[in-house]
């Protein structure tokens, strides 16, 4: 896809969201916390490249929630609490990141999860410092300096998700053309052929792996400030499996997929609880096994498959 369709593509998708935010402003919120879920994804993709999968990212989603938790009664200034978050989640993803690059596919994935289990199991655990399953609520934060409103809240925090997602996906974009990208690619296949070429592979991975980590903790910040409450539950597996859910749902194949899973996945969940609520999980399991039956590719798949026939028709 061209650099010109593209930018046409964000402008109507962001437009998009925001005119049905604007219509519908209990989706103001569903919208935010996909478009943070999103971001999370987008670093998946990124190790998707590398044919690695990690089945623990929900732990960067959940140190940056739990960050603007202890940190908003101290720092109560939103802009600064969301880069505050996000680089303490990406200054562990470097030092996680030294440890499990040197893995590859199952052990890859697993030893994720196993350290984010870990990271589960502490937050449940000390209950004096984190309230266990009870959680923390994050108190009021300003914007810029100023109290708003709860309504005026939820539009900052949307934008401010539209503004993170449309950088972060062309920051992706940009970094999957160039050489490292490349070497990313390469890394699924041709590995060894990388270490003749003197290119180091667990370098290669470790960047794109701090670089999803960064991202995921954009994503947790942005759902703490959001729901103003973190529990444990941010970090259990099924909060990683969700997110691998997303990714397959939207599909790899674009940096619009990760964003374009999230939604879907936010809206079908929020109407197929509303409509069925003992049932929304078999909904949503059975949309993931069409997908990986009949469009492998995702949404972002069957999307541009869509507008090949028609251009070709």
């Amino acid at each position: 896809m061209s650099r010109y369709a593209d930018l046409v593509l964000t402008l109507l998708a962001t437009a998009f969201v925001l005119a049905l935010s604007w219509a519908v402003p209990w989706l103001r919120f569903v919208m935010t916390i996909a478009i943070a879920k999103g971001l999370a994804v987008l670093g998946i993709l990124l190790l998707l490249r590398a044919g690695q999968v990690s089945f623990g990212h929900a732990l960067y989603l959940s140190l940056a929630a739990y960050v603007v938790a202890f940190m908003a009664g101290r720092i109560p200034e939103l802009l600064l609490l969301l880069p505050l978050a996000a680089i303490v989640a990406a200054s562990i993803g470097l030092l996680v990141g030294l440890f499990v690059s040197r893995y590859r596919a199952i052990f890859f994935g697993m030893l994720n999860l196993a350290l984010s289990m870990v990271f589960y199991s502490m937050l449940d655990k000390f209950y004096e410092v984190t309230r266990g399953g009870d959680g923390i609520r994050v108190p009021v934060t300003s914007f810029a300096g100023a109290v708003l409103s709860p309504d005026q809240q939820s539009w900052a925090l949307l934008i401010i998700a539209l503004v993170l997602a449309i950088g972060f996906g062309a920051f992706v974009r940009l970094y999957l053309l160039s050489p490292m990208g490349s070497a990313l690619s390469a890394l699924k296949t041709r590995e060894a052929r990388l270490e003749f070429m003197g290119v180091p592979a667990r370098r290669v991975l470790l960047s794109a792996y701090v670089l999803s980590a960064l991202m995921a903790g954009c994503g947790g910040a942005l759902i703490a400030l959001s729901t103003r409450h973190v529990t444990p539950a941010l970090a259990y597996w099924t909060a990683s499996g969700e997110l691998v859910f997303i990714a397959i749902l939207g599909g790899a194949g674009s940096v619009f997929g990760p964003f374009l899973g999230a939604l879907a996945y936010e809206l079908t969940r929020t109407y197929a609880a509303a409509l069925m609520a003992d049932a929304w999980q078999m909904i949503l399991g059975t949309v993931l096994l069409l997908v990986i039956l009949f469009a492998p590719g995702g949404l972002w798949g069957i999307g541009r498959a869509l507008v090949v026939r028609g251009r070709q028709a």
